[in-house]
């Protein structure tokens, strides 16, 4: 089979990694999201599926290519490949809990789509929330009204004819950082000893995270439109203490919001994607908070953030129009020792990831912020 077209890096980290699906309520104001989190080791457990459900497929057919035929080829391109995590492990029990972050995909993409860094920093001691957006940007998701069995799906939308696209997206991106604030509301109300039922009846109890939570300790992540909600949600929620964004899309927020953001960002850009107007914003941020950092990783195209840069370069280049020169698994590690040195600083984490701090410095010819980091010690 093809199933061996993409093969993901397990998580480097002292942990291993267990993973489980989350759906609460039976409306669309519920919350979907995959959480990643420290097993206990030798669980022993299947790997699930990277691409959960073949309407994934077809949403992404739809959304990369236009073309629904292309549906059928990419579920049997890669329907059967596996994320290296252990599905529904027990979670690994720690008494000071573990610090959380929660993860918000991009445009047409969903909650599966980022696995290779969910599972690295899981693998690091985090537990992550990989959401799945019910704005219509995710390329199909679905919610389970509460007639027993019956699913509701949501479809991608395009920004409809005659409408502005800023005032499409910038509803959706309010949206999305509601539902980063309502997935920290989540854990918090879990924390509280609250019995909140998940609905996909997976068989993993979500009270076992009750005494396992750092949520003193949070920050919210994600890529390109994920990027942006991820600044707009530290303007909506002062709990979350920073942002990650990878290669955000700054085109929906509104200008009037920028003096708003408390907290310091990192933001990893890649060469090919940002706009001088779009890293303009970032420096906006960067001008009022001193602890903001903007990088640029070398060789990196902006699909090489998320699960696709695993693709044999064939099929990459079928779906996206090129691919960065950075080996994924080094673009990879330079996005993930990044975040976690900025992490350990902005959480106060104990762990040492602090090796990079100079990254976070800006010291040194590859590092300094605006000066690209493809020429690393990595």
């Amino acid at each position: 089979s093809m199933g061996g077209m993409l093969a993901l890096p397990p998580g480097q980290g002292p942990h291993q990694v267990g993973c489980t699906d989350v759906m609460v309520g039976h409306t669309r104001q519920g919350l979907f999201l995959r959480l990643f989190y420290p097993c206990v080791p030798g669980a022993g457990a299947a790997e699930p599926l990277w691409i959960p459900r073949s309407e994934y497929c077809g949403g992404l057919a739809d959304v990369t290519l236009r073309r629904r035929w292309c549906s059928a080829l990419l579920g049997i391109a890669i329907g059967s490949c596996k994320v290296p995590v252990s599905w529904n492990a027990p979670l690994k029990p720690r008494s000071r809990g573990y610090p959380v972050i929660i993860f918000s995909h991009g445009l047409g993409a969903f909650r599966t789509l980022y696995s290779s860094l969910c599972t690295e920093l899981a693998s690091r001691g985090f537990v992550v929330a990989a959401l799945e957006h019910r704005d219509l940007s995710a390329a199909t998701t679905y919610f389970c009204p509460a007639e027993a069995g019956t699913e509701e799906w949501i479809p991608f939308q395009r920004v409809p004819p005659g409408q502005k696209e800023f005032y499409f997206r910038n509803k959706q991106v309010h949206q999305r950082a509601q539902e980063c604030v309502r997935a920290l509301r989540l854990f918090q109300d879990i924390a509280g000893g609250a019995s909140v039922p998940n609905i996909l009846h997976q068989g993993w109890d979500l009270s076992v995270l009750k005494d396992n939570l750092d949520l003193t300790k949070v920050a919210v992540m994600g890529h390109s439109f994920g990027g942006v909600t991820a600044v707009l949600a530290l303007v909506k929620e002062p709990s979350f203490r920073c942002a990650v964004a990878l290669d955000a899309w700054m085109f929906p927020l509104e200008n009037l919001l920028y003096p708003e953001v408390p907290k310091p960002v990192l933001f990893i850009n890649t060469e090919k994607f940002q706009t001088p107007d779009s890293v303009a914003k970032m420096k906006r941020l960067s001008s009022r908070n001193s602890q903001t950092r903007i990088v640029t990783v070398l060789g990196t195209v902006h699909e090489d953030q998320t699960d696709f840069a695993f693709f044999p370069g064939k099929l990459f280049s079928l779906i996206f129009s090129r691919r960065g020169t950075l080996d994924p698994h080094k673009a990879l590690a330079i996005t993930s020792r990044a975040a976690l040195a900025f992490l350990q600083r902005h959480l106060q984490l104990e762990e040492e990831f602090g090796r990079w701090d100079e990254l976070l410095e800006g010291v040194g010819d590859s590092v300094v912020p605006e000066v690209p980091l493809g020429r690393s010690r990595l």
